[in-house]
């Protein structure tokens, strides 16, 4: 069956789906067994339902990540606007965006070099971005939040 995860309480290692029948299961990390992707809430899955609960959970990647974040967007925010970090803004790593605007901002008045120095990291990252399969890139930066390289 398919599903939606309402919830998931990453201390707890407990969940919610909403099966496409219009039932609630409840799940545990031990359902879980998409090794690859944590459990998040809003990410779509295959599921067997045993009453109310839910087992052997997968995530379903195929139609997850044609929503989400592009990494050609994110490559080109990263090669053009990158020392600002507006391309950490756009995979939502905020504190990760506001230390390269601050770090660029800040290095203006060190002669550039900070500056200079997170544009290359930026560039780096855009390289990063442009070389990686679409499936790996939204695992590591859009399921994982892996916000650095």
């Amino acid at each position: 069956m398919k599903g939606q995860i309402l919830d998931f309480d990453l201390q707890k290692g407990e969940g919610a789906i909403s099966g496409e029948d219009g039932n609630r299961y409840v799940f545990t990390n031990s359902d879980w067994n998409d090794k690859d992707i944590q459990p998040k809430k809003g990410l779509k899955v295959d599921f067997e339902a045993e009453e109310n609960k839910a087992k052997n959970i997968y995530s379903d990647i195929h139609t997850t990540h044609t929503n989400e974040k592009s990494k050609i967007v994110a490559g080109l925010l990263a090669l053009f606007l990158g020392a600002l970090g507006i391309h950490k803004f756009y995979l939502g790593c905020n504190k990760e965006g506001i230390i390269m605007l601050l770090i660029w901002f800040f290095g203006l008045f060190l002669f550039g070099i900070p500056s200079i120095i997170i544009g290359i990291i930026a560039f780096i990252e855009a390289l990063i971005y442009f070389f990686k399969s679409d499936e790996d890139f939204y695992n590591t930066y859009v399921a994982h939040k892996k916000c650095w390289f």
